[in-house]
């Protein structure tokens, strides 16, 4: 029986070194900033995209992948009866998932499609998970289940500088934005099964400090740190600050640090960062 195959979209936080070494598809979402679309991976990079977002005349519009480009790919994968995963952001921020879901019952092959009820780097923790146990010949319910257990211990961290995009993109209301960034509002969100929540908010930089000291806290506590992730949008300097700060906790953890996918760096706006971690 031929290795099961790994799919994912374009929002996870995989290196291309990872990609390639662990022959992991990748579908694309597109992106729209005034008006001309880009293609993330292929026409435009993250680096590309942040910069064209700030200098952007309004709030890019991001597009979850087409269906017939799924069908395409899991029909291609699976033409030699290998059994395709495809791993997906959460529903919560994007319609990836179902598309491949429908993808998958128009596709000639095998598919199973997984929430990962996260993005980015914790997305990409549970591809490279199951892409490593795919290539040892492991069975597609071996995978899944290796896939789940990633996603069970793992935490998404995300902090917030400005509330521009937010409002723009109708995440809160105008009256809330306008408040919030008058008073110099700063908020910390955790992804949890797959939702957004508000875990820390308040004035000034103090607020992401202490948010960021209750998410180390947390990494001490939670037992053995198998990999971190750490993204930003358009914020080099902070997130090397916090891997800086993790490497002292944990120095023999391994540390992705990049500039995130466009979907997020869309919604989140410039400044933020997020710190992901799982436990085995």
């Amino acid at each position: 029986m031929p290795n099961v195959k790994i799919v994912t979209d374009s929002s996870a936080g995989l290196t291309e070194a990872e990609i390639s070494q662990y022959d992991i598809a990748i579908i694309p979402l597109s992106v729209m900033i005034d008006g001309t679309v880009y293609v993330e991976r292929e026409t435009i990079t993250n680096e590309e995209f942040m910069t064209k977002m700030v200098a952007a005349k309004a709030l890019p519009k991001t597009s979850q992948p087409p269906l017939g480009r799924f069908v395409e790919v899991f029909d291609q994968l699976g033409a030699d009866g290998s059994p395709v995963l495809s791993i997906n952001m959460m529903a919560s921020i994007s319609g990836t998932v179902e598309a491949a879901r429908q993808a998958a019952q128009l596709s000639s092959s095998d598919v199973t499609v997984l929430d990962s009820q996260t993005t980015d780097r914790g997305l990409a923790f549970q591809v490279l998970a199951a892409a490593k146990l795919a290539a040892t010949g492991a069975s597609l319910d071996e995978v899944i289940s290796e896939t789940v257990n990633v996603r069970d211990h793992s935490r998404l961290f995300m902090g917030v500088i400005k509330l521009d995009n937010l409002v723009a993109g109708g995440r809160i209301s105008r009256a809330v934005g306008l408040v919030s960034n008058l008073l110099n509002i700063k908020v910390g969100l955790e992804v949890i099964k797959g939702q957004i929540e508000v875990t820390t908010k308040g004035r000034g930089m103090k607020t992401i400090t202490k948010f960021l000291n209750e998410a180390y806290a947390d990494m001490q506590a939670a037992g053995h740190v198998a990999s971190v992730g750490i993204s930003h949008a358009g914020a080099p300097d902070t997130a090397n600050q916090i891997a800086e700060h993790v490497r002292q906790l944990f120095p023999d953890v391994p540390i992705v640090v990049r500039q995130t996918a466009s979907i997020i760096s869309t919604h989140a706006g410039q400044g933020a960062f997020a710190l992901m971690y799982y436990t085995d």
